[in-house]
């Protein structure tokens, strides 16, 4: 299947569940600096994804892939720091934990594709 838009990325799906995942996680938060940080993270994954996918050329693409790399890590940081603040649960850290993980690897793939040709 030829990926004609951003939407069709897997990678950007499920970094879209993320960033809806996180808001619902801490919508009852009341660490707003917290709060803000870590959903200003989690919706940067898939707003640069977009936004490479958009420009016209590969060195590009990477750049903001590797942007996403980075917010993808600081939102998992974050979740780390939540789970010792006890904002979320055993549970609710690996959930949100493990769809950081499959979000890095599969962010790691489209780079390394795309490094290649």
């Amino acid at each position: 299947m030829k990926i004609e838009r951003f939407e069709d990325l897997i990678v950007w799906q499920k970094s879209q569940d993320l960033a809806v995942l996180v808001y619902a996680l801490f919508k009852e938060n009341k660490d707003f600096s917290f709060v803000n940080q870590i959903s200003r993270s989690s919706v940067s994954i898939s707003n640069n994804i977009a936004e490479g996918f958009e420009r016209k050329s590969n060195k590009e693409y990477i750049q903001f892939l590797y942007i996403a790399l980075g917010s993808n890590s600081e939102t998992k940081s974050m979740l780390y720091l939540a789970k010792r603040l006890q904002f979320i649960s055993e549970e609710e850290f690996s959930e949100t934990y493990n769809l950081t993980v499959e979000i890095g690897k599969m962010l790691y793939s489209i780079i390394s594709k795309i490094s290649n040709k």
